[in-house]
This record gives C-alpha cells, sequence and structure tokens, in this order.
C-alpha cells in the first residue's frame, strides 16, 4: 500500500492503522472487519447509514462492497430477522476507498446496518468476520487464524465469528481476547440487543 507524498509515493507500513486512524468513536452504524489483500490481512472499517426515504422506491447505495450482496444482506435481515427496511435509504460504505468485496464482510455489513437502525453501538474493540447465507446462517472465513491476529496485535480484543470457524483458530495465541462464536444471524442481533 502505498501514499502520495510531496516526495512521491511512500509505502504505508501499517495500512491496517491508516485505514482505522479517522474511525468515529461510539457511533452507530460503524464496526470493523478484516479482509484479505493477497496473503496480507488488512482491517477495515465497514459504515452503514439508513435514513427515511423521500421517493417511491428507497436508494440503496454501496461503495467498496458489492452492491448486489448488499442487497442480499438487506433481504436476509428482513426474512430471517425480521426487520424492516423498505421504507429506508440504505448507504453502505468501506472507509478510506477499501474494498470489502469478500464474503466474509458480510456479518460486519449486516451487523452495521443493524447497528444504525436500532441505534446501538458496536463495541470499538470488536472484529467481526463471517458469511451469511440465504437461511440467516453465519458460515466458516478462510484464514481465520492470520485475520484475528491482525486484529488482535491492533488491540481488538472481542472477537464475533462463525461457530464453524472456532475449530481451526488457535485461542491460546490470544490470551486477552474474547471470542464470540455464531451459528445464525439471530445470535448475532441478540448480542448487538445486549
Amino acid at each position: 500500500v502505498f501514499e502520495m507524498e510531496n516526495d512521491g509515493l511512500i509505502e504505508v507500513e501499517n495500512p491496517s492503522e491508516m485505514l482505522l486512524s479517522g474511525r468515529p468513536a461510539d457511533a452507530p452504524g460503524t464496526c470493523v472487519t478484516c479482509v484479505m489483500e493477497g496473503a496480507r490481512p488488512v482491517l477495515a472499517e465497514i459504515q452503514a447509514l439508513l435514513a427515511s426515504s423521500s421517493y417511491p422506491t428507497p436508494r440503496r447505495t454501496s461503495n467498496g462492497f458489492d452492491y448486489n450482496r448488499a442487497a442480499m444482506l438487506l433481504a436476509v435481515l428482513e426474512k430471517r430477522a425480521g426487520f424492516y427496511m423498505g421504507n429506508l435509504d440504505v448507504f453502505v460504505n468501506a472507509a478510506g476507498g477499501m474494498r470489502a468485496d469478500e464474503p466474509s464482510a458480510d456479518l460486519a455489513v449486516a451487523m452495521a446496518v443493524l447497528s444504525n437502525l436500532l441505534d446501538k453501538v458496536i463495541p470499538d474493540d470488536m472484529l467481526l468476520l463471517g458469511e451469511i447465507g440465504l437461511a440467516g446462517e453465519i458460515r466458516s472465513t478462510p484464514q481465520v487464524q492470520q485475520r484475528v491476529g491482525e486484529g488482535y496485535r491492533l488491540g481488538f480484543r472481542r472477537f464475533l465469528l462463525p461457530k464453524s470457524s472456532m475449530k481451526t483458530l488457535n485461542t491460546a495465541d490470544y490470551p486477552e481476547a474474547e471470542f464470540l462464536p455464531v451459528g445464525q444471524l439471530s445470535e448475532a442481533v441478540r448480542l448487538l440487543r445486549n
């Protein structure tokens, strides 16, 4: 990762730290996930904003996250978790120009949307990982050890991740971490509401 300075392109030694540097504290609708850029884990801030629509057909906007995948997640949230958003504009953003196009960012996007909808803050030290299926199941995340390691290195101590990923994760490497494994979207929603 490079940044343009007065002297030209300069390598950014810690892209995760740079991408999270402007992250607001205690703001509903924002959370952090980890995406893989090749073999390197990079933390990405996911933001969501929901607002009453003034249009007959509400707007759906996605920046840095696949539009069709975002639409699918909204449908799953409505059908499997009971959150109606048909009269709301929904905006999803991966901050800092990051692309969070992999399925492991699904849980972070869904929870950012619900966080904004319910006006509930996701803890600043929580990292979210997991693919969401059409039945509301939370599917395994590949390379979970590297992703959790990157989050832990940068101060994240709570990890909301798929139950199925726990068997490939060596939790002894993270003595101060709290792992919150979930198998269904409804379990993640309960955690957010508490």
